[in-house]
């Protein structure tokens, strides 16, 4: 058998661009020292703009579910009444987290194949006064589903309840308005539309959380907020921090401002509209409506999917991701997020219509959307 180039097709960790890489070669430097110091703050003030917030931006390193727990730990004591908006695997993941700091956890399930409905939340509240806290997930990379945060957070209506918001797969592959929005809190990741490797969170806080977070009685060290708040003012971090992580971010956003942000989210919608008219095209389903469609995940449904996944990966190099929960064997899900163009789609889609024997058929279709 040839041997081939691996094509990484999962939502996340993506691929790495080559400087972004080189960047994370760079010696080993001092994190209390003057260079770091110097550079931090700023690469976290470029975060601010795919945040869409002017509220401080503060790193943990840890996956992105240390920036939910962190969320969590600063938020919920125990009894803490809250609502886990969940219409997938990681906004069950928000339940989880809720349930382990002893919470009062309310869980309002959706469908796993479509978006959370604003109406049903905006009842839900109405007959729910107490809630404090909300958790929700913007884009439900395990079901390719990206919810309507704008619509979730006016259905709060006039409740006082905060709302918090896991960016990790939608942060600067789709808009996210943490201030036009009134989100509360925002946690994202390194590892998928930012292009850097797993390793470092990011977590936002408005005023009015953190308020809320100075009567927090949860135990909490390492992702206390306050010390990260603190930290930052003197361009530091409360422990050590993945310092080459920095590093390859501040690559990677070079790479994102001089693409520039409308026309990187352009890039995601466009390839997320080819995967879906190529995979439609060799009479594959897709698992979620146009309206909810993601522009970062695809979710394609397929008959012994985990079978297809193996054959594809083996005798092309090509690695999509499997399904979660309900549709675990069910789906696959191709990832096109971060360091991916059209042109990544489209070899996604020609082993899609080589397996299935109908040459040219899904590309075909793709490179009509591309060229509209």
């Amino acid at each position: 058998m040839y041997r081939f180039k691996p094509e990484l097709r999962i939502p996340g960790p993506v691929p790495v661009p080559d400087a972004v890489s080189l960047r994370m070669a760079q010696p080993m430097i001092n994190h209390r020292g003057k260079v770091f110091k110097e550079r931090f703050p700023h690469v976290l003030s470029r975060l601010q703009p795919l945040f869409g917030t002017k509220n401080p931006i503060y790193m943990i390193t840890g996956s992105g579910t240390s920036g939910m727990e962190a969320a969590v730990s600063n938020l919920v004591s125990p009894q803490t009444p809250v609502l886990c908006l969940v219409g997938g695997f990681f906004g069950k993941r928000w339940a989880d987290l809720c349930q382990a700091y002893q919470g009062n956890v309310h869980v309002l399930e959706f469908s796993w194949d479509g978006g959370i409905d604003p109406n049903r939340v905006s009842d839900y509240l109405a007959q729910h006064p107490e809630i404090e806290v909300i958790f929700v997930v913007h884009n439900e990379s395990s079901t390719a589903v990206l919810n309507d945060i704008e619509a979730i957070s006016k259905a709060r209506g006039n409740h006082d309840a905060l709302l918090v918001v896991d960016a990790v797969s939608s942060l600067g592959g789709a808009p996210v308005e943490m201030d036009a929005w009134n989100l509360d809190v925002v946690i994202s990741a390194s590892q998928k539309c930012l292009m850097t490797p797993p390793g470092t969170a990011f977590i936002s806080v408005s005023s009015r959380a953190r308020e809320y977070m100075e009567k927090c009685t949860s135990s909490r060290y390492y992702f206390d907020i306050r010390k990260y708040e603190q930290f930052v003012e003197k361009g530091e971090t409360p422990f050590t921090p993945n310092i080459n992580n920095v590093f390859a971010l501040e690559e990677a956003l070079n790479m994102i401002e001089a693409e520039g942000l409308d026309n990187v989210f352009a890039r995601h919608r466009l390839m997320r509209d080819m995967m879906r008219a190529g995979a439609q095209a060799v009479g594959l389903e897709l698992l979620v409506a146009d309206k909810d469609a993601s522009p970062t995940v695809t979710g394609v449904k397929y008959p012994n999917a985990d079978n297809f996944r193996t054959r594809i990966r083996e005798q092309y190099g090509v690695e999509f991701a499997g399904g979660q929960g309900p549709h675990a064997g069910r789906i696959f899900r191709v990832g096109h997020m971060g360091y991916a163009t059209p042109l990544d789609v489209l070899v996604a889609l020609a082993v899609l219509e080589i397996d299935a024997g109908k040459f040219g058929e899904a590309t075909r279709a793709a490179e009509q959307v591309m060229n509209q």
